[in-house]
């Protein structure tokens, strides 16, 4: 006997295959049940003869037709498919020995493992030994390359057949024995591939030999499959043969293979149209959203454009409430909107990426880039409307407060001219004696010093309307009207006084007598008269302040005016007091006054008059002062409110950005803990919205009390609105970011350990945490992973690394260091990391890269190959072929899309799946 455990060890590459260790166990005391050893002879010779017929012979007797040899080196080589060593020919016990060796050795030099086999015994005619030659060669031609999601032969085979009889009812196949008794499994499996040949619902399982026999006559009949067994062995045995049942169902298994391809085939067909579905209902949705949102800016920017001049303080506040409103409810939303916007776009572009489309291009007007331009255009425009709302209000105050100044000064000025023309142009001069010509030349010199203490009037008048009209006051034509009423008066009285002086200087020679007293009274009253109305008219003069170091200044000056009262009054007195010594000369002289002071008409009555009128003012005026004060205070107060929130607001938002930076270069875990990581973080952030709404209602208190400025914060509200916007965008785009890397993983099949490798190297070169790396640190991060970017880019593609993270390329022969990026090859990979040329690579565009260079990826050819399986390896299919071999929607989408087929074998209703499929992958893969 010839020891094969040497021979097998010698010609087997690595080993005896692990598939085999059990099979290969014969149990020999199992070969003594006489059913199970009839079983097996009867579906080993069975099997033996399917392939002998091809060569034209068969057998009878498998213990006796095999003992020369001959057949058993003819078996070998149709199931081979190879040329074994000339058989010898001799009859001699020594050639059938030499032959059956030659067949042991080629089945030996495939790696299988004969235990306690000899040529010996197989020419003896041991039918034992013989049965357990059969069944290897069967494991090894007929099951070994049977595998199902990389299990084993026989698992694999139970798989297949769990798999394609689960439908069916009454059938549970778990082994290879007991689970065929009552031949349901079989009829199922040829229903599930050829339905059309037997009819399932008609079978009963109470009645095994029939379902047995349909099944048997049907294979042998339809799938040219011998019949191996008969159902009465099957039935009759408590535990049919497993070995025999095996090898019945691998010829089913073989039979069907060609159809296991098609469906295979329909299957990559299905998932590359249900990606492409999918991606163009995302596209539809980014049009839409895109051009809502594009609609909705281009509504808006007029609205904010419009600078419409409004009359008043109170129109102009109705607009800022309008542009309040728009801010805090109807922009967050579009905010929103534009985030997702981005968020989808990029999503889109990873999955196209990832089925190996071309990237999307939306509409023209209607890329990210269109729309962050169109939105900057927006945020142009607020921030110009909101600040011409405040410009605007601040002008129309200053205008109101002036124009309101202006009518006073007019009123009191016209007030002291009503009657001036008249008196200076009378001839009173004329009849009157020499003190009386005396004295109206005094009377006419305190009315000079009376008009030059109204030229400033007259001036502050003139200036007041000329700033109304540069500021474009509403009503500027009354007031000019009005300010060139009282120039041209004014010019008139200044003529006249002029015209008067020169006729009273005439006759002043033939009047000597004057009243020095009266003189002195009407030199003294009159600047009196004029500070008290200067003082009345400070004492009613409206003011606008904006914080409590104005109002402070005011009540300081008004302070410092009541301190100068006591002097009035002794000026007062001094006034009085000549009119008083007047009468008391008069009295005393016996003269009788013919009138009042012949030099000024102003009374010592009107003085007194004036003097208490003045005097009740000054606790007015301390009034208003003080009502101002406690409003500034209440000012001061609210600024303080508002600051002591902005800063704490803006300390969070500065504290969060720099922490969500960190955690973007420092997460770890997997994506899916990172990606829930993330999400509870967007949690917690949203969960400080309140925050910002308290500060926005602080703000909405400071507009409405007109405070503009603020000592007591840096911030404004504006800088923290887009500073939170800019937060919540940062942490929905980082979320975004894992989110892509997960569906790259999933796709590419990239493991977490590859991932953490890409994120630590990317992580390392990124020195600024960035989030980019320039194409230095890009080229210094592709070594360090040990990628080489030689001309020959497939030569890159290797790995030395046991199959660890990172394609790298070969080792210098002379060093043992791996080559470095060439440049035109640098070039070429920075062209796909960098398109837009902007010099920076993002980690999603270099994650992208390693996963596009390390996997592999649906192609234009592989779904022109699964296309041509479907038509029977026609150049085109028809609409009833797809609508056999896909599901209904999708084979309705390939229909509606698939051009006519014009090839000269073309048929009526052909259609061309060639130039769809590369359709589906763009111009790249033609």
């Amino acid at each position: 006997m010839v020891d094969y455990h040497a021979a097998n060890n010698q010609s087997s590459v690595g080993g005896p295959q692990t598939y085999m260790e059990q099979e290969n166990d014969w149990d020999r005391d199992l070969l003594l049940d006489p059913a199970w050893e009839k079983q097996q002879r009867k579906t080993f010779t069975a099997w033996c003869n399917s392939h002998l017929r091809k060569a034209g012979t068969q057998i009878e007797n498998i213990e006796e037709d095999f003992r020369d040899g001959l057949k058993l080196m003819l078996l070998l080589e149709v199931i081979s498919g190879e040329r074994l060593p000339k058989p010898e020919r001799g009859k001699m016990r020594v050639h059938k020995i030499n032959n059956v060796n030659k067949a042991l050795d080629f089945i030996a030099s495939k790696g299988v493992k004969l235990v306690s086999i000899g040529a010996e015994e197989i020419v003896d005619g041991n039918a034992k030994m013989t049965l357990g030659m059969i069944w290897t060669i069967i494991l090894r031609f007929a099951i070994q390359d049977i595998s199902v999601e990389e299990t084993s032969a026989k698992e694999g085979l139970l798989l297949w057949c769990q798999r394609k009889t689960a439908p069916y009812k009454n059938v549970n196949v778990q082994n290879f024995h007991i689970s065929w008794k009552d031949g349901l499994a079989f009829n199922a499996l040829i229903h599930r591939h050829r339905p059309d040949l037997i009819d399932y619902d008609s079978l009963r399982k109470d009645d095994p030999v029939t379902n047995l026999n349909n099944a048997f006559e049907v294979a042998e009949k339809h799938l040219d499959i011998p019949k191996m067994l008969d159902a009465e062995d099957i039935v009759g045995t408590l535990r049919p043969d497993e070995k025999a049942i095996m090898t019945y169902v691998s010829c089913f298994y073989h039979a069907f293979s060609g159809a296991q391809k098609a469906e295979t085939a329909a299957n990559r067909i299905c998932k590359v149209l249900a990606v492409n579905q999918e991606n163009e209902q995302m596209m539809e949705d980014y049009e839409k959203l895109a051009s809502d949102l594009l609609e909705w800016i281009r509504r808006t920017i007029p609205w904010l454009e419009n600078r419409t001049q409004e009359k008043t303080v109170n129109d102009m506040q109705v607009k800022q409430e309008d542009f309040r409103d728009y801010r805090c409810v109807h922009k967050p939303p579009k905010v929103q909107e534009k985030c997702q916007l981005e968020i989808s776009f990029n999503t889109l572009q990873t999955k196209l990426r990832l089925s190996n489309r071309p990237a999307f291009m939306p509409s023209e007007g209607r890329m990210v880039s269109d729309i962050n331009k169109a939105w900057h255009n927006l945020e142009g425009a607020e921030k110009g409307y909101e600040e011409w709302i405040l410009s605007e209000i601040r002008r129309l105050e200053r205008l109101e407060h002036l124009a309101v100044k202006f009518h006073q000064k007019c009123a009191i000025h016209e007030s002291w001219t009503d009657g001036k023309e008249a008196m200076l142009t009378q001839k009173d001069y004329e009849t009157c004696t020499l003190s009386e010509v005396k004295a109206l030349l005094r009377k006419h010199e305190a009315f000079e010093s009376d008009l030059a203490a109204h030229q400033d009037r007259v001036e502050q008048i003139a200036a007041i309307a000329q700033e109304l009209n540069e500021l474009d006051y509403y009503d500027a034509a009354s007031v000019n009207a009005r300010c060139q009423k009282i120039c041209d008066q004014w010019d008139v009285l200044g003529e006249l006084t002029h015209k008067r002086k020169e006729s009273l200087e005439r006759t002043e020679k033939q009047l000597e007598s004057i009243d020095e007293l009266y003189l002195e009274y009407a030199k003294r009253a009159a600047p009196f008269n004029n500070w008290m109305e200067g003082a009345m008219e400070d004492l009613q003069d409206m003011f606008i302040v904006h914080n409590i170091e104005e109002i402070q200044g005011l009540i300081t000056a008004h302070e410092q005016f009541k301190s100068t009262l006591p002097e009035a009054n002794k000026e007062r007195e001094a006034i009085q007091s000549i009119q008083s010594e007047v009468q008391k000369i008069a009295q005393s002289n016996g003269i009788k006054l013919s009138g009042g002071n012949p030099y000024t008409s102003i009374t010592p009555e009107s003085i007194n008059s004036k003097w208490e009128q003045a005097m009740a003012m000054v606790p007015l005026r301390d009034n208003a002062l003080q009502e101002e004060l406690n409003k500034q205070n209440s000012n001061d107060t609210l600024r303080a409110t508002f600051a002591t929130q902005a800063n704490a607001v803006g300390a969070y938002i500065q504290a969060k950005m720099e922490e969500i930076g960190r955690i973007s270069i420092e997460m770890n875990g997997t994506l899916e803990d990172q990606l829930t990581n993330l999400k509870e973080y967007q949690k917690s952030i949203m969960s400080y919205t309140p925050e910002i709404n308290k500060l926005e209602g602080y703000h909405q208190h400071i507009q409405e009390a007109l405070i503009f400025d603020n000592q007591y914060t840096s911030y404004t509200m504006e800088h923290l609105r887009v500073g939170w916007e800019q937060l919540l965008t940062t942490i929905a785009r980082t979320i975004n970011e894992v989110e892509n890397q997960i569906l790259t993983r999933d796709a590419k099949g990239i493991s977490q350990e590859q991932l953490y490798e890409y994120r630590a190297s990317f992580n390392h070169f990124d020195k600024d945490h960035s989030g980019a790396l320039m194409a230095e640190e890009f080229k210094a991060c592709l070594i360090s992973l040990g990628y080489d970017v030689e001309k020959d880019k497939q030569v890159g593609a290797q790995r030395l690394d046991g199959g660890r993270a990172g394609v790298i390329g070969p080792l210098s022969r002379r060093t043992g260091r791996r080559s470095l990026p060439g440049e035109a090859e640098f070039n070429r990979i920075m062209g796909i990391v960098d398109p837009n040329g902007s010099g920076a690579v993002t980690f999603q565009a270099f994650i992208d890269f390693m996963s596009t260079e390390t996997t592999d990826r649906d192609t234009a050819d592989q779904v022109i190959a699964s296309f041509k399986i479907l038509a029977a390896d026609k150049n085109y299919i028809t609409a009833d072929e797809l609508r056999r071999e896909l599901p209904p929607d999708q084979a309705e989408y390939c229909i509606a899309r698939m051009a006519p087929y014009t090839g000269p074998d073309a048929v009526p209703g052909a259609l061309d799946y060639m130039s769809f499929s590369t359709a589906l992958y763009g111009e790249s893969d033609l």
